[in-house]
């Protein structure tokens, strides 16, 4: 299985978090596809967000139409989904920080969990059939600081508020499918819904506080030191074009056989991309040369040490794979930021990235 354009030509999207560093990405690659996006998101936080830089409704104004609402409005979003009657959701939005679910921990379950089952309720009125990718994190297990890769069927669990409301939006997803979606009279018959849960993301454009990446890139284009807090902590680093594909390639097989793909999901690197915090900064030091400094020390907020993702469901039964390794994927991530850095549009890198991805 490949991303087949001819799928995606004309389809109608309903891409949530499109605003987001992910959902930018994933809204350029779905345009380019000639897919018909309605999104729906909170406004860009940043002023230098990618989806601003972007201009994709200036570009795209016939394929993209923009909703800016908060997923824990019930009553808009179900107005969203009635004028977007896609046939496709992919749904990114999330308050995705681990420390912001520190300060904010009501908000962060709120948004999460029942944002999500806010747009599953109101995907219930859609006369036709529709494929459903919930997108959640690598971090919905319970982290046993294993060596080995978490498998799909292993127990959920959440240390950090962040991760924990991603493992409860997890098992509410799963309860309202098997509740909802069937033949019964109760239930939704043309829904296929389906979760994808994705490693550590790093490419050009992040700009989110508390981000290895984007910190580094701040810090060492204000010619400034780079604290970190975890620089021993490990993480599947992957481009964030792999799981995006992966979430196209989910919906499609959804879309063709719902029965044998409405399941979790997890899209990771190769083993070789597991790699410390300190060894992902070292990398990206021989791109941009920077300073950095050990911060790490009793008193900070926990997060997981140990993380890795096991991708054998997703190879042989959708046949995806990652296609950058973890060289690749720094250099890429480097160059686009020195690129945009020294003068270069981001749309021509995002652009420049997606050609030598070999997207469709």
């Amino acid at each position: 299985m490949s991303i087949d354009p001819a799928f995606w030509a004309g389809r109608r999207v309903l891409l949530t978090g499109h605003t987001g560093f992910k959902g930018a990405w994933l809204a350029l690659w779905l345009l380019r596809l000639g897919a018909r996006v309605e999104g729906l998101a909170l406004p860009p936080e940043a002023t230098t967000s990618l989806y601003g830089a972007l201009e994709l409704e200036h570009r795209f104004p016939e394929q993209l139409q923009s909703h800016l609402l908060d997923l824990r409005d019930a009553e808009a979003v179900a107005a969203a989904v009635r004028h977007a009657r896609p046939q496709v959701v992919l749904h990114l939005a999330a308050q995705a920080l681990v420390r912001r679910g520190y300060a904010d921990p009501l908000g962060t379950w709120a948004t999460n969990v029942q944002g999500s089952l806010h747009l599953l309720e109101a995907l219930r009125c859609l006369p036709h059939p529709c494929a459903v990718v919930m997108v959640t994190t690598d971090k919905v297990y319970e982290n046993r600081e294993w060596l080995h890769g978490y498998r799909e069927p292993d127990r959920l669990g959440g240390h950090d508020p962040y991760s924990a409301s991603k493992a409860a939006a997890e098992l509410a997803i799963a309860s309202w499918r098997s509740s909802f979606c069937g033949s019964g009279a109760h239930q939704t018959p043309h829904l296929a819904i389906a979760t994808a849960r994705a490693g550590n993301v790093i490419g050009g454009g992040d700009s989110a506080p508390d981000r290895i990446v984007p910190d580094a890139m701040r810090a060492w284009a204000a010619a400034e030191t780079l604290d970190l807090r975890h620089p021993r902590a490990t993480r599947p680093w992957q481009h964030v074009l792999e799981p995006l594909g992966g979430y196209l390639q989910l919906a499609q097989a959804l879309s063709r056989d719902p029965a044998a793909f409405a399941e979790a999901w997890n899209f990771g690197p190769g083993l070789e991309s597991n790699r410390t915090v300190q060894e992902l900064v070292l990398a990206l030091q021989s791109h941009w040369p920077g300073r950095w400094r050990d911060c790490s020390g009793p008193g900070a907020p926990h997060e997981a040490g140990l993380l890795h993702l096991a991708i054998d469901k997703a190879v042989s039964r959708l046949l995806w794979q990652p296609r950058w390794d973890f060289a690749t994927t720094v250099a890429r991530t480097a160059g686009w930021y020195r690129q945009v850095y020294e003068g270069a549009s981001p749309l021509a890198c995002c652009q420049a990235d997606l050609e030598a991805y070999g997207a469709g």
